[in-house]
């Protein structure tokens, strides 16, 4: 089916873990595709699963009304859904429709396998000493994200503007988002991100889950919060 591409492997310390990899988009024409998956891994008592979306770059409410359809049927029968390296155009929808309270993301494929793992009592740190022959883990496909590079000096600038020379990289990070969101309260999720990435913020490196749940931390997960707080400065 055009428009997305689904692997399926088995991982985690007893390889029982099942491992969805997705790529393209997830609307009304492609998730029948996903349901089915689903359901077949269900039907095979395969129900601790993890989705990488690492590269699907779009779900929409159909999309998402297949992994909330079944979630209630794959909790009963023992297991979970985990999702995964969500991108930042997905995270903002999935937290706008308030999907976290019901399902599970982490940042990376690891750290969803090492839960399950540790949930079920498998000793995650012995677990390869232990089985030396087990299949290796397959590769699973990573975005690098390179920092920015910081900008070449060319000679002296005459009268530097006091802010643009003030840099905030010494500063915790909690305060870093703070100035940005003062800076500009209707900002979005993947504003905030890229504002972080740069000189002046000290090139932060942080994913979108994890940026998320430090806004929602400072009661700034929403623009109308954002922009109340940046009234009351």
């Amino acid at each position: 089916m055009q428009g997305i591409q689904i692997q399926i492997y088995q991982v985690g310390g007893r390889l029982d873990l099942s491992l969805i990899t997705v790529s393209g988009y997830i609307d009304t024409t492609t998730c029948p595709e996903m349901a089915d998956i689903i359901q077949d891994l269900m039907r095979q008592k395969k129900v601790q699963i993890i989705v990488d979306l690492g590269r699907v770059t779009y779900i929409s409410s159909a999309g998402w009304g297949v992994f909330v359809g079944e979630i209630k049927n794959i909790r009963e029968q023992g297991g979970d859904l985990k999702f995964v390296r969500m991108v930042p155009e997905v995270a903002e929808v999935f937290e706008m429709l308030e999907f976290h309270k019901i399902l599970n993301t982490y940042e990376s494929v690891e750290e969803a396998v090492d839960e399950f793992d540790l949930l079920r009592g498998i000793d995650i740190t012995e677990t390869e000493r232990q089985n030396p022959k087990a299949p290796a883990r397959p590769p699973i496909p990573v975005s690098i994200e390179k920092p920015p590079v910081p900008p070449g000096l060319h000679g002296k600038r005459s009268a530097p503007d006091a802010e643009d020379e003030l840099s905030y990289k010494d500063f915790p990070v909690v305060e870093r988002i703070k100035k940005i969101v003062i800076d500009n309260p209707m900002a979005g999720l993947m504003e905030i991100r890229r504002r972080l990435g740069t000189e002046k913020y000290g090139y932060v490196r942080i994913g979108p889950l994890r940026l998320f749940s430090l806004l929602r931390t400072l009661n700034l997960e929403t623009r109308e919060k954002r922009h109340r707080f940046y009234r009351s400065r």
